[in-house]
């Protein structure tokens, strides 16, 4: 079995499981999820403690038990604490607004891009920097490269939207080039 689907997933106190064949709800003090999986993953609760078990031992299946483990474990913590990621808009005269759940981002196009943000992801703007939280990581990773997509870090100046720990290899422009 995989190294990651071997390990037993700890529900903390305030979190609770509950298991129906393939289908799963964790609900916790910041929200609720649900996920359905595979019919060959099981998920065996032991007290305070979730172990992830495979029909059998094929590889296709071990890896299945990682991915669902790893599932499973983000969605407890997602209800316990929740997720956060940064974006980092760079670049001169550009700029972000919120108005609700629409993102209004001035990124060197002739027009404002406005983007919708789904329901389960909150964003709060500090500066030129979008803050987006979510308990459900997957809606908040998939969120986060949408926004990206809109304008990508280029490498000679570095403007556009980046993650906020991102490293952007700069090119030396063609002034450089010549001497």
């Amino acid at each position: 079995m995989s190294r990651i689907g071997n390990k037993a997933i700890t529900v903390p106190n305030g979190v609770k499981c509950d298991i129906n064949g393939g289908h799963i709800k964790v609900t916790g003090p910041k929200g609720t999820l649900e996920r359905q999986l595979r019919p060959e993953i099981k998920i065996v609760a032991d007290g305070n403690t979730l172990l992830v078990k495979g029909a059998d031992a094929s590889k296709r299946t071990n890896a299945f038990c990682g991915m669902s483990r790893t599932l499973v474990n983000n969605m407890i913590i997602g209800t316990e604490k929740g997720f956060k990621k940064t974006l980092q808009v760079e670049g001169v005269g550009y700029k972000v607004k919120l108005a609700g759940q629409k993102l209004v981002l001035n990124v060197g196009f002739s027009n404002p891009v406005d983007f919708m943000l789904p329901d389960v992801v909150k964003a709060t703007i500090n500066g030129n920097d979008i803050v987006l939280e979510s308990i459900n990581n997957e809606q908040l990773g998939e969120t986060a490269a949408k926004i990206r997509e809109i304008r990508k870090p280029e490498p000679y100046k570095g403007k556009g939207i980046r993650y906020e720990n991102e490293y952007i290899a700069r090119k030396v422009g063609k002034a450089a080039g010549k001497k």
